[in-house]
């Protein structure tokens, strides 16, 4: 069997969970060179790593026997960033070791302490655990250390910048030297490395990925959006890739709180996960997305680590990550143990060369495309209708004696529209949005600097420049020291153009005038018209052909306007 030389009882399990392969991790800690070493891995995410490590303890806490003794002191000890993490190591090393009799126990922050305890107290020969929780237990006399054999720490990386260093040290300080040590991380900066050197004799050296590799098995996608669309976007995201299982990520629980009310409004099936949730309320949305009850989750970064959730086809990044690190380690939620995955950057019109920077940063091309659009979304539901398995499956008597019933007062046209109507019912709807301009499709970028032109310089006619262009006055000008500098960033965000769409600026005493490229003038005025608590003193009008109409007497204090 290709998972040999693995104990009997581990590849009976193997077999039984149909494990044909194994990944490469796998298959490089059962090379005779790694066993009973040390181990230093930089594996991602996704990689198969759980089942690695555990195959990786089956010589060392087994040896030639089938079958572990009775469960007194632990033998080995994994420790894991977060509880979800640690509970989901829990649950496969279980089915890994089951043949072999093995228990195997979850220490986690937020749970039962004392329940943890008297399972400690009645044996075990494995523990899993975050750092605070398994220090805390040792500190009270409650984990004993004495029989380990083997410290496996998953996603070591992860608990670094979580700020574990010192439970970390902690733990490892207080097992027994002599023993094995497993470190598993997703890339290995100079504070692993130094983490091993202090802890781990003579490890081997894994390296399965490297630092800020993208991941190979998902498929990254930019998405242009309008500020204000960008939660219709995020629907006919959705809508579009149907995934069976997707997350999407926001920076605040203000922002998941909201999403996930409006996604529950358009019919979908979705949990959220933020920090201020209890860990019930935590399990209880990882379980429905488990068990298929919910489809969509929404989160924060934080109460995302560590997620494996099952059939995760679809990320989406609501808002851009703070840096690539972050872009990378969201993304690998999909695309894990050889599942392809997609990743949906959603990109506002005005912070397109920051997301360009963030891309080329984490080394990942990604297609550029519009968000679907309703029709695409139509279409695509059409092609899924046609390949159902209700339109291929045999029919049986009681199916027949329906269709002939229906045919009898019905044409097949009636009955082929209402089972569209049927299909399209269970759906949400998908969102009109506002069509892209071709030249915001393209990550192209002007590099040339805007120079405002005198007031006599105007186009050949008011209301549209010869270019190509509208013009659109502000009231606002030199009395209220209007310059380019916080002009360009506030037409931006008011009007959810780019700054590539913004043409010569005129600046008079009292008011000033700004030229947009056509393509983009109807969603500049459409936005502008919305109201904006920010400066709602500032107004801007679209000139007319004809003539350049003065603006309104009310005008703005003579201090220079915020513009965020």
């Amino acid at each position: 069997m290709p998972f040999s030389p693995a104990p009997a009882s581990l590849l009976r399990a193997l077999s039984e969970r149909g494990y044909a392969e194994p990944t490469p991790v796998q298959a490089a800690v059962l090379q005779p060179d790694s066993a009973e070493r040390d181990l230093l891995v930089s594996a991602q995410t996704g990689s198969g790593k759980t089942v690695a490590y555990g195959l990786a303890l089956g010589s060392t806490l087994l040896g030639d026997a089938e079958r572990m003794g009775p469960g007194r002191a632990p033998l080995a000890l994994v420790i894991a960033p977060t509880r979800e993490l640690a509970l989901q190591v829990q649950r496969e090393l279980e089915w890994l070791y089951q043949a072999a009799g093995a228990r195997v126990l979850a220490c986690v922050g937020g749970m039962d302490a004392r329940r943890e305890q008297r399972l400690l107290s009645a044996g075990c020969h494995i523990v899993v655990g975050t750092p605070g929780r398994l220090r805390d237990h040792i500190e009270r006399g409650q984990l004993d250390l004495s029989a380990i054999r083997a410290v496996v720490l998953d996603e070591a990386d992860e608990m670094l910048d979580l700020g574990f260093r010192e439970d970390l040290e902690a733990i490892l300080d207080a097992a027994p030297t002599e023993r094995r040590t497993l470190l598993f991380s997703a890339t290995l900066p100079k504070e692993i490395t130094g983490l091993a050197r202090r802890y781990q004799k003579d490890a081997l050296r894994i390296a399965m990925s490297s630092r800020d590799e993208p991941h190979r098995d998902i498929e990254y996608r930019a998405m242009p959006v309008a500020p204000h669309e960008a939660e219709r976007a995020i629907v006919n995201i959705l809508r579009f890739f149907e995934a069976n299982g997707a997350i999407v990520f926001c920076a605040t629980r203000e922002a998941v709180r909201r999403l996930q009310g409006n996604l529950l409004e358009r019919g979908f099936a979705v949990v959220a996960l933020s920090g201020e949730l209890s860990q019930l309320e935590r399990n209880r949305a990882l379980q429905s997305l488990r068990d298929g009850r919910a489809r969509v989750c929404v989160a924060t970064d934080v109460a995302a680590r560590g997620l494996d959730l099952p059939d995760l086809g679809l990320v989406v990044h609501a808002e851009l990550p703070h840096d690539a690190q972050v872009l990378q380690h969201r993304s690998g939620r999909t695309g894990r143990a050889g599942r392809k995955g997609v990743s949906v950057v959603l990109v506002p019109y005005n912070r397109r060369y920051q997301a360009e920077r963030l891309l080329n940063t984490a080394r990942i091309e990604a297609t550029w495309t519009p968000p679907p659009s309703a029709e695409e979304i139509r279409n695509r539901d059409q092609a899924r209708l046609a390949s159902e398995t209700l339109l291929t499956e045999p029919a049986t008597e009681d199916d027949l004696v329906g269709a002939r019933a229906l045919l009898a007062d019905r044409s097949a046209e009636d009955v082929a529209v209402a089972l569209v109507r049927l299909h399209r019912s269970l759906l949400p709807s998908p969102e009109e949005l506002t069509p892209q301009p071709e030249r915001s499709q393209a990550p192209a970028r002007s590099t040339e600097r805007r120079q405002p032109r005198p007031a006599n310089d105007g186009p050949s006619e008011a209301g549209g420049g010869g270019d190509g262009s509208v013009w659109f006055r502000m009231n606002v000008g030199r009395a209220n020291n209007a310059d380019p500098r916080w002009l360009v960033p506030f037409l931006c965000r008011r009007g959810h153009i780019t700054k590539a769409e913004i043409g010569r600026i005129e600046i008079a005493e009292r008011q000033c005038r700004v030229e947009i490229a056509r393509h983009a003038a109807g969603r500049f005025s459409s936005s502008i018209r919305r109201p904006d608590t920010q400066d709602r003193h500032i107004r801007i009008e679209e000139e007319r052909a004809g003539g350049r109409p003065a603006p309104k007497r009310a005008g703005p204090p003579r201090a220079k306007p915020a513009v965020g």
